[in-house]
C-alpha cells in the first residue's frame, strides 16, 4: 500500500530512523538513469531446435530502427571504451533478475546463454515482464510471441443415420474429448505422446506450447470424469461453436445436420391442406416439419395474427400423410376460449384430419382415437395421469405463456406428457422476464438451455441486468434452430398488412373522482408507511393501485354503485365522444377493460346512449355464447361496439371487423396490450387500425405510463413490464408517483 497506492508512513519511532534510507538503497538498484545506449535482451531458437539461446546487445535510443550492436563487440571494441562503463552498470542490474548473465559477461558475451525448455517459462513469465517495466527492450522469435496453452475441447460427430427418420435429440450427436492447441485439436492419446515426460515449453507443428503441470493435471482430471453431456447440450455446444472458451470441431455429417436445421429450402405442402400459405408461412411450415422429422422441438413465436395456427395445422396434416400419426397421435393443449377456434380451423383447412375435443364434465376418450385431440390446460392438469399413459407423436401447446411459471402445477402437468416431439406457440414468449422464456423452451426442447440456475447465470442475468449484447447474441444463435419469430411490422415478412397507429387519449378527473382519488392516496400511503414487512407492504401498494384504477375509471366502479352517469367520469365522457366519431365514419370498435364490473357499467351507459346494448365478452360467458358473439360482431353491421374483458378476450379471437381498439384501463404491459390489439390487427384486416390508450392526466396512470415508455428498450430486449415493481419503491417515490396534479 505504501509503494503502489496513496499510503503514507512515518518512521520516527525508536529504531526506525534508518528505515527510510534502507528502502531508498533497496530501490536504487532498479533505477536506470536515461542513457544514450541501453541493453537489449534477445531470445532465439538454437540451431538444433532443442532449446533457446539468450544474448545481449546494445541499442542507441535515438536510432531505434538500427540493428543493435552485440555486447561482445561493445566489450572488445576500442570505439566503445568511453561508453562501456555506463552500459555495464545497466547489465549488472539485469543480472539481479537473471544471475546467469554474470557468467555470460565474464566470458566476453561471445557465446549465447543456453536456456532449457524447462527454464524458459520462468524467463518469459517472471524475468522479461520485470525488465520491460524498468524500460529494457526484449526481442522474441515470432514462435514465442503466441505461446499456446492446452485447452479442453470437443469433436462433435453426427451419428450414422441422423439425417433421416424420426429421432430423439440424444440420437443425433456423439462426441470425443480433444485437446485444443491454438487452431489444432488432437486426441488425448496424441497429447500424452506430445507430453512424454516434458515440461516447460515444447515445439508443436511450428509453434510452442507451454505445459504447466497444474493445468495439465486439471485437464487430465476433466477428461477422466464422465461427461454430463446430453444430446441437447451437445446440440447447444455445436451451435454455439465453443465450450469453455475453446473452439468445437464438427465432422462433415454434423456440419450437414446443422445446415439442415437452419436450411430454409422449400418443403412440399401436404396434399390435403385446403389453404394457400403466404411465403413466410410456407417457410414456417417447412421449419416445423424439419424439426419434427428430426425429433427436435419448436417454439413458433410469430407476432399475433400472422397465422401460427395454420402453419401448425399444415404440419399436422403432413405428419398424417407421412404415416407418423398411424400409431401415436397428436395432442393440442389450448386455453378454453380457443377450443372452438381450433376445431373450426382444422375442419376448414385440413378436413382429412379427424379431430375431437376432450373437455367438459362429460368428456371421454373413445377407443377409436382421432388424429388430433384438443384439450385445455385445466384438463391436462386434472387428467395428467390419463394423458401421460397414452402414446403421442406430437404435443402442441397454444398461448404457451400459460406455462411460463415452471413451478406451477399446470406447467408441470403439461411438461410431464411424453411425446416424440413438441411445439410451443406464443406471440409473446417473454412477457415479464427471461425465466418465462426458459420455461417455454424447456417444454419444447427438454434440457437444451440447462436448468433454471444455469440459464440465469449464462443468459438471464447478463442480458436483463447488465445489458450484455454478447450474451444476447449467443442466446439468439443457440436458439435459432428452435425459435421462429416474425413481426407484422417487418415489411420483408408481410407487406400487405395495413398500419397500426397508437394514440394516447388523455382524460381528466371529474370533481367527484378527484376527491375520491386524494382520499384513497392519503389513506393508502398511511397504511403503507405503517407496514414494515416487505411482502405485506407490496400487497398494500397493489391494493392502492387497484382502487385508484377504479376511481379513474368511474366513481361508481370504486363505490360499487350499480348506476353510473357518464359525466361523472372523464374516461366515460371521452369514450362516448370517441364512439360518436367512430360511428359517424361507419366503423367498428373493440373496447377492452380489466374489470368485469366496469364492463357492466359501460354496457349500461352505452345502451342508454346508443339505444342498443353492445356485446360484452367476459369470463362468465359460455364457449357457445362466445362463438355466437364473435360471429355476430364479424358478420352483422349493426354490431358496432364489442366490450371485452382483457383476460377473456385478450387472446385467441379474430375480430378484424373492428378498425379501432380502445384500452379503457391499462395493464402497463406492452405485450398484454399488443395481444389484445391483435384481435383486430391481424391477417384479414383491410384497414388501418387505430389504437386508443385511455390515460387519466395528472394521476399515477400518466406517471407510470411515462416510466414504462422510458423503459421500452429493455422491455423489447428481454423484459415486459407490470405493476409489482411499484410496491418496491421507497416512500418518497411512492408519494411522488401517486400525488394528484
Amino acid at each position: 500500500g505504501l509503494f503502489f497506492s496513496s499510503g503514507r508512513a512515518r518512521f520516527d519511532g525508536p529504531g526506525e530512523g534508518a528505515v527510510g534510507g534502507s528502502i531508498h538503497a533497496w530501490l536504487a538498484r532498479l533505477h536506470l538513469a536515461r542513457q544514450a545506449h541501453t541493453p537489449v535482451l534477445r531470445v532465439d531458437e538454437d540451431d538444433a531446435g532443442a532449446g533457446f539461446a539468450l544474448s545481449l546487445a546494445v541499442a542507441e535510443d535515438a536510432a531505434t530502427l538500427h540493428t543493435p550492436t552485440p555486447l561482445a563487440k561493445v566489450l572488445a571494441a576500442t570505439a566503445w571504451a568511453d561508453r562501456r562503463s555506463a552500459v555495464l552498470q545497466t547489465v549488472a542490474m539485469l543480472a539481479e533478475f537473471h544471475p546467469a548473465l554474470n557468467d555470460y559477461v565474464r566470458a566476453g558475451a561471445r557465446k549465447p546463454l543456453a536456456v532449457s525448455p524447462q527454464a524458459l517459462p520462468a524467463l518469459l513469465f517472471d524475468t522479461l515482464p520485470a525488465l520491460r517495466l524498468v524500460g529494457i527492450r526484449t526481442l522474441l522469435p515470432r514462435t514465442l510471441e503466441r505461446l499456446l496453452r492446452p485447452r479442453l475441447s470437443m469433436q462433435i460427430k453426427a451419428k450414422s443415420g441422423s439425417a433421416a427418420g424420426f429421432l430423439k435429440t440424444d440420437d443425433l450427436f456423439s462426441f470425443d474429448w480433444k485437446v485444443s492447441l491454438g487452431d489444432d485439436r488432437i486426441t488425448p492419446a496424441e497429447f500424452e505422446r506430445l507430453l512424454g515426460k516434458a515440461t516447460g515449453v515444447v515445439r508443436f507443428r511450428g509453434q510452442y506450447v507451454y505445459l504447466d503441470p497444474a493445468e495439465i493435471e486439471q485437464l487430465r482430471a476433466r477428461m477422466a470424469r464422465p461427461a454430463p453431456v446430453s444430446g441437447s447440450e451437445l446440440l447447444r455446444v455445436a451451435l454455439a461453436g465453443e465450450v469453455d472458451g475453446a473452439p468445437v470441431g464438427l465432422n462433415k455429417a454434423a456440419e450437414k445436420l446443422l445446415q439442415q436445421l437452419t436450411n430454409t429450402s422449400d418443403v412440399p405442402l401436404p396434399k390435403g391442406l385446403r389453404a394457400t400459405l403466404r411465403p413466410y408461412q410456407q417457410r414456417g411450415y417447412a421449419w416445423l416439419w424439419r424439426n419434427a422429422r428430426l425429433g427436435l422441438g419448436s417454439v413458433i413465436a410469430d407476432d399475433m395474427g400472422l397465422g401460427k395456427t395454420l402453419q401448425v395445422i399444415a404440419l399436422l396434416q403432413r405428419l398424417k400423410e407421412d404415416g407418423a400419426l398411424d400409431e401415436a397421435r397428436a395432442l393440442v393443449v389450448v386455453p378454453t376460449s380457443l377450443l372452438t377456434n381450433w376445431q373450426k380451423e382444422i375442419e376448414r383447412f385440413a378436413p382429412g384430419l379427424r379431430v375431437n375435443i376432450f373437455h367438459g364434465a362429460k368428456r371421454e376418450l373413445t377407443k377409436d382415437r382421432p388424429d388430433v385431440l384438443l384439450t385445455t390446460y385445466g384438463v391436462a392438469r386434472s387428467e395428467e395421469a390419463l394423458l401421460k399413459g397414452m402414446s403421442w407423436r406430437l404435443v402442441v401447446i397454444d398461448e404457451a405463456q400459460n406455462i411460463k411459471n415452471p413451478a406451477a402445477a399446470q406447467a408441470r402437468a403439461v411438461k410431464s406428457i411424453p411425446a416424440g416431439g413438441f411445439v410451443a406457440m406464443s406471440g409473446t414468449p417473454v412477457e415479464n422476464r427471461l425465466s418465462e422464456y426458459w420455461s417455454i423452451m424447456d417444454f419444447a426442447q427438454r434440457g437444451y438451455l440447462g436448468g433454471p440456475t444455469h440459464f440465469a447465470r449464462e443468459y438471464a442475468t447478463p442480458i436483463q441486468v447488465h445489458r450484455d449484447a454478447a450474451a444476447a447474441e449467443q442466446l439468439r444463435r443457440v436458439m435459432a434452430p428452435f425459435m421462429l419469430r416474425r413481426l407484422k411490422s417487418d415489411k420483408s415478412i408481410i407487406s400487405d398488412l395495413p398500419d397500426k397507429v397508437e394514440q394516447d387519449q388523455f382524460c381528466t378527473l371529474s370533481r367527484q373522482q378527484a376527491a375520491l382519488y386524494e382520499s384513497v392516496v392519503r389513506e393508502g400511503l398511511k397504511s403503507v408507511a405503517g407496514e414494515s414487512d416487505t411482502f405485506r407492504r407490496q400487497g398494500l401498494v397493489l391494493q392502492m393501485i387497484l382502487a385508484l384504477k377504479q376511481v379513474c375509471n368511474h366513481p361508481a366502479h370504486y363505490l360499487k354503485q350499480g348506476a353510473a352517469e357518464p359525466d361523472e367520469s372523464g374516461k366515460a365522457q371521452r369514450l362516448l365522444d370517441l364512439l360518436e366519431e367512430i360511428h359517424a365514419a361507419q366503423e367498428r370498435v373493440l373496447v377492452f377493460t380489466q374489470f368485469r364490473e366496469m364492463g357492466d357499467l359501460l354496457q349500461r351507459m352505452l345502451r342508454e346512449r346508443l339505444g342498443h346494448e353492445p356485446l360484452f365478452l367476459h369470463g362468465g360467458v359460455t364457449r357457445a355464447k362466445r362463438d355466437q358473439m364473435v360471429e355476430r360482431f364479424q358478420g352483422e353491421r349493426g354490431e358496432r361496439v364489442f366490450l371485452l374483458s382483457l383476460k377473456a378476450g385478450g387472446t385467441g379471437l379474430n375480430l378484424t371487423a373492428a378498425s379501432h381498439v380502445v384500452h379503457f384501463d391499462l395493464w402497463w404491459n406492452p405485450a398484454v396490450e399488443a395481444q389484445a390489439t391483435d384481435r383486430a390487427y391481424r391477417i384479414g384486416q383491410q384497414r388501418n387500425v387505430q389504437v386508443h390508450r385511455f390515460i387519466t392526466r395528472g394521476t399515477f396512470e400518466e406517471r407510470i405510463n411515462e416510466m414504462i415508455r422510458s423503459k421500452r428498450e429493455l422491455a423489447e430486449m428481454a423484459v415486459g413490464t407490470g405493476e409489482t415493481w411499484v410496491g418496491q419503491l421507497p416512500p418518497e417515490a411512492l408519494r411522488a408517483l401517486f400525488r394528484l396534479g
